[in-house]
């Protein structure tokens, strides 16, 4: 994948009122706890996540979509000149219609706009900048907006429910740990054709994917009912996500001559410390150049590596001329590599 006429013109986002922090979540596994002898502050200990944002379990995916969206219509993205409007979040209202029709609505645009839904679990923002900037790219379209809302609210209140019922031993929990990092949180991107700017904006440069399915079966989720419920081996998906984003790395390398100590600023997929090591240890990137929310946010599924984006760009971290490296991997298992020059 090669860019050279798509531009990031706009980023906003938008955080829940609520904070949860590891250990509060841990006092209402207080049963379990118990029960099992589970030394207190494991969790954060564990992940390095101290705590995670949370609206009501009732918020809909696309408020929280179109929550971060207004804001980057605050920012002057105008809503009537946008071409495609991408909803990209693991979390949806419903099966149909496309939760992008209802970001649509609550956001104002108009009846030039095409919609659609695109999922591919962690890495679907990452997979709706490409397709929109390849619609960019080959003059279909001139601006693409792309949003995604994820609230794990639902899905950690009935994975504590399920740990506290009293008849899971410690080999059982391991499978329903990896909800508990789960957070929430809204981003928004506008991606347009670089004509459109009089401004510098980031630019999209080059890129890779490296798919490897063998091993989808490592993280699923599903609906339960009115619920959530989500089962995740997390040493071996760590281990095949690893060994997808080494390849991608590899065919990254050789495709675009680049080499480790090149880029400037490295953003990533947050899921919690151990994963940011072990990532960074095997591609041999530098952790000075890395820039992380999981800390603060946990894990936020596709709005996780936007999100930390357009914060570091907030932070004045991405200054005008510098090389950023976007590493995107989704259970299932898919990678996206791509270059960004600010």
């Amino acid at each position: 994948m090669r860019f050279s006429n798509v531009a990031i013109e706009a980023m906003a986002y938008s955080l829940p009122p609520e904070t949860w922090t590891s250990a509060q979540i841990e006092d209402q596994l207080a049963p379990l706890y118990d029960r099992l002898n589970l030394p207190h502050g494991r969790l954060e200990l564990m992940t390095g996540i101290r705590e995670r944002r949370f609206w009501p379990a009732s918020f809909r995916p696309s408020e929280a979509s179109a929550e971060a969206g207004n804001a980057l219509l605050a920012n002057g993205v105008d809503a009537g000149k946008v071409d495609l409007l991408i909803h990209s979040a693991v979390c949806r209202d419903r099966l149909e219609p496309a939760t992008a029709s209802y970001v649509h609505r609550l956001m104002g645009m108009g009846d030039r706009t095409q919609i659609l839904d695109v999922s591919n679990a962690c890495l679907g923002f990452l997979n709706a900048v490409v397709l929109a900037g390849g619609l960019i790219e080959s003059g279909q379209i001139k601006r693409a907006v792309i949003v995604a809302g994820e609230n794990g609210r639902p899905l950690v209140d009935r994975t504590i429910e399920i740990l506290n019922r009293g008849d899971l031993d410690r080999q059982a929990i391991k499978p329903y740990f990896a909800n508990l990092t789960i957070g929430a949180g809204a981003v928004a991107w506008s991606v347009v054709h670089r004509d459109l700017l009089e401004e510098p904006a980031p630019l999209l440069g080059e890129g890779v994917i490296e798919t490897d399915t063998s091993s989808n079966e490592l993280c699923q989720g599903d609906s339960a009912g009115d619920a959530l419920e989500m089962q995740t081996d997390s040493e071996e998906l760590l281990h095949a996500g690893i060994a997808v984003a080494e390849r991608a790395w590899s065919k990254f390398t050789k495709e675009t001559g680049w080499s480790a100590e090149m880029p400037e600023l490295v953003v990533t997929h947050q899921v919690g410390k151990a994963h940011t090591q072990a990532l960074f240890d095997a591609v041999g990137l530098d952790p000075a150049k890395n820039h992380s929310t999981f800390e603060t946010l946990g894990n936020v599924g596709s709005v996780s590596l936007p999100i930390t984006y357009a914060m570091a760009r907030e932070a004045g971290l991405a200054t005008s001329g510098q090389s950023t490296l976007l590493m995107g991997i989704g259970s299932g298992l898919s990678a996206i590599i791509h270059s960004l020059t600010n």
